[in-house]
């Protein structure tokens, strides 16, 4: 989805320029500096340290945080692709939400005392600049950001192993964890002054129901998409990712240690624990990125509508987003979303992303005919149990 220009945010500009750019721009998105590289390692290879440390943070700040409550965490989850940067953006910039940030990275367990010493560090100008998927989105160090992946990845083992499920429901039990998530929040809502925490974390889709035994008012926000659509902007980027990550080493490793593995060189598909899991793989290890990405489609949101038909509870809690409808109708899908996730006195912010939105313009899917029959086998009655005709949308 792309707005249309705005000074105000200059994202989501048209993405034929990227297409245009030369290869060494192109991929310069890639790059990760030398101090994020090596401190992100440090804090990667030491995750116990740094949850001792956290909590040594949380003992003594316990005063500060005493009486601050987890009202409603709002959790953006879903698919890459599907619209959940842009839903991040949009309720991150309500004045009573808190999220984690750019520049929270790498130490991100210890809120207070990272953000003391960022107080003591001379501001300078953030300039936005074209994160790199290369899909118009310009993030500063002050942009939200999906973080909390480190969290989970300290406490979980096997989180993202695609031969074992990766599902947590709600028969999970992770004392720990929940401990440890629940101070998090605290200290983050207590530095940013804020009422609400919210969350863009994808892999949420398959915790959805841990989180809500953990915080039983929880409010989720999960987009989809078509699948013609998704898997177009899918593959698109899994190839984007792959150039990048070679030219730019670190940025594998920076990607492994941030929790994103939905496209790259070390692409790993969650495991829903349905069975389709060997198939999507052997898909991709013959070259057949369409029926893997088709299969793989259908899995994930096939577990989702069987979770949510048969759990009234996290019915109720979830706001199904169609991208189609979000950039279609974006003031009333926009609104109802704000409304699902308890954000009063948000008409001014609807109005203002509302205004903002468009289909993306930049690609069309190019697939053969083949290719089209190849997404609606293996995805159309899953896609149906979203309203969606067929594979291709609406």
């Amino acid at each position: 989805m792309a707005p249309r220009s705005s000074s105000a945010s200059n994202r989501h500009a048209d993405e034929r320029q990227g297409d245009e750019r030369n290869a060494g721009d192109r991929y310069a998105g890639f790059r990760v500096t030398p101090w994020v590289h090596h401190l992100g390692r440090f804090v990667d290879r030491h995750r116990d340290l740094w949850i001792k440390l956290g909590e040594g943070e949380t003992r003594l700040r316990a005063d500060d945080i005493a009486d601050t409550a987890i009202d409603k965490p709002i959790f953006v989850s879903g698919l890459a692709r599907s619209g959940t940067t842009i839903l991040l953006e949009v309720l991150a910039k309500h004045p009573t939400v808190a999220c984690h940030r750019y520049k929270d990275y790498p130490f991100l367990f210890t809120p207070f005392l990272w953000n003391r010493f960022l107080g003591f560090v001379p501001e300078r100008q953030n300039i936005a600049v074209e994160r790199s998927h290369a899909d118009g989105i310009a993030v500063s160090p002050d942009s939200p950001e999906a973080f909390e992946e480190v969290l989970w990845m300290a406490f979980f083992k096997d989180l993202h192993d695609p031969a074992v499920c990766n599902v947590l429901d709600g028969e999970t039990s992770n004392p720990d964890f929940e401990g440890f998530y629940a101070d998090h929040i605290r200290k983050l809502l207590r530095v940013r002054g804020r009422a609400r925490y919210l969350a863009k974390a994808n892999y949420n889709v398959t915790r959805l129901e841990y989180l809500l035994k953990v915080f039983p008012e929880a409010r989720f926000v999960l987009p989809l998409r078509a699948p013609v659509g998704q898997i177009a902007s899918l593959a698109k980027q899994h190839r984007l990712f792959c150039e990048g990550e070679r030219r730019h080493p670190r940025a594998l490793d920076h990607m492994r240690r941030i929790g994103h593995f939905e496209f790259g060189l070390d692409r790993r598909p969650v495991n829903v624990g349905d069975g389709a899991m060997p198939a999507v793989l052997a898909a991709w290890e013959k070259g057949d990125e369409v029926e893997g990405w088709a299969r793989y489609w259908a899995s994930l949101h096939g577990f989702l509508a069987d979770r949510l038909a048969a759990n009234p509870a996290l019915a109720a809690a979830v706001k199904v987003v169609r991208f189609e409808d979000l950039c279609s109708k974006p003031f009333e899908v926009l609104r109802e979303v704000c409304d699902h996730c308890r954000l009063p006195n948000s008409a001014h912010l609807v109005a203002e992303a509302a205004e903002l939105m468009r289909m993306p313009s930049y690609y069309r899917p190019d697939f053969t005919e083949k290719q089209l029959l190849q997404i609606d086998r293996y995805t159309a009655d899953v896609a149906r149990r979203f309203g969606y005709a067929d594979a291709v949308g609406v």
